[in-house]
């Protein structure tokens, strides 16, 4: 009686051994670098899509506002040349040119009269 209790022992043994191995195995494939990196970008890719979807709705509920927006951004970006324009506008274009032409001309006539 008590091998048989020896060998049901040791069978529960193996068994409790071979369950830990296959918990163990799956644990270890889990934490390996590719499948972290692959879980972390699905991840990524789905908090990305929510994002997305969250701005077309708000696009969707105020297009003016949106629209003003962007314009805003775009006039922050483009700031210095909108400035020139702006400058330029105020001053009126003159019959001679930009500032850079005259500028020019008043050098080259300047050193004309130098030699």
């Amino acid at each position: 009686m008590s091998e048989n209790r020896v060998a049901a022992a040791q069978a529960e043994v193996d068994h409790a051994r071979n369950r830990m191995l296959v918990a163990l195995n799956e644990v270890t494939g889990q934490l390996e670098p590719h499948r972290l990196v692959q879980e972390v970008w699905e991840k990524a890719k789905d908090k990305g899509a929510d994002l997305a979807e969250d701005a077309v709705d708000a696009v969707r509920a105020r297009p003016l506002a949106t629209t003003g927006v962007i314009a805003a951004i775009a006039m922050f970006l483009a700031r210095e040349p909108l400035i020139e324009l702006a400058g330029k506008l105020a001053n009126g274009f003159s019959k001679k040119g930009s500032a850079k032409k005259r500028r020019a001309a008043k050098t080259e006539s300047e050193t004309e009269t130098a030699q």
